[in-house]
């Protein structure tokens, strides 16, 4: 019989099982809110920061990147772990390192989580305007072709399923409703 959320012992008991470069894995025995026990499998991450850059032309940059464990390219924004630094700096560092750019004014777009149910995941989204090219430094491991297309149409594509990375779904739609865009 399921106890009541006033009967609530200890709400969390959590093994580590493994630690890698960028992950964590534990599994914990919770408590719910509605008294049931749970054992969760838990992947943690140290979240990561994604940008929408916008130019005075109204255009984005996108960057074709090859990711191995999606099985190929994907469309996404430029993005990045937060590897101890705060949102507001992976975001510029991002930015530069992976698509040549710094810019002038910056719009949080709020943050998403990728996937609740098993990530601890949080991305902090983003909106650049007032670009200007700088050195870019794209990390060995990263293959990039950098992109540039109308917000409307980067939107279109993002609705109809040709991109599919979800923080950039997300961050293009935000970015869009952001500055006005209706499609």
């Amino acid at each position: 019989m399921p106890m009541s959320q006033g009967d609530l012992p200890m709400t969390e008991i959590r093994r580590r099982l493994y630690t890698g470069a960028v992950v964590t894995l534990d599994v914990a025995d919770v408590v719910l809110p509605n008294g049931q026990l749970a054992r969760l499998e838990i992947v943690g991450h140290p979240g990561g920061a994604a940008v929408v850059a916008l130019n005075t032309a109204g255009d984005v940059c996108l960057l074709r990147q090859y990711r191995h464990v999606a099985g190929g390219w994907l469309w996404e924004v430029p993005a990045g772990k937060l590897d101890g630094k705060t949102p507001d700096d992976t975001a510029r560092a991002e930015l530069a390192e992976e698509a040549g750019l710094a810019a002038q004014r910056w719009q949080s777009l709020g943050q998403i989580i990728t996937s609740p149910g098993v990530y601890t995941e949080i991305v902090h989204l983003y909106l650049a305007e007032g670009l200007s090219a700088v050195p870019a430094a794209p990390e060995r491991d990263e293959v990039i072709e950098i992109c540039w297309l109308p917000l409307v149409e980067a939107l279109r594509r993002a609705l109809e399923g040709d991109i599919v990375d979800a923080k950039t779904v997300i961050a293009l739609q935000r970015a869009a409703h952001r500055v006005g865009l209706r499609i």
